[in-house]
């Protein structure tokens, strides 16, 4: 293998990687949306 296929190879899996890790953590990090508890609560909220 070339030098510089290694060098793309390896560039583009930590890229990858550090990209993935990113989201991950940032969609760990996100408060959940507050929902209704029932049925009734959502009902409601609607009249």
């Amino acid at each position: 293998m070339n030098s510089s296929a290694l060098i793309m190879m390896l560039t583009t899996e930590i890229a990858v990687t550090i990209i993935t890790v990113y989201f991950f953590i940032k969609i760990l990090k996100t408060p959940p949306k507050q929902e209704p508890d029932s049925f009734s609560d959502n009902e409601n909220e609607k009249n």
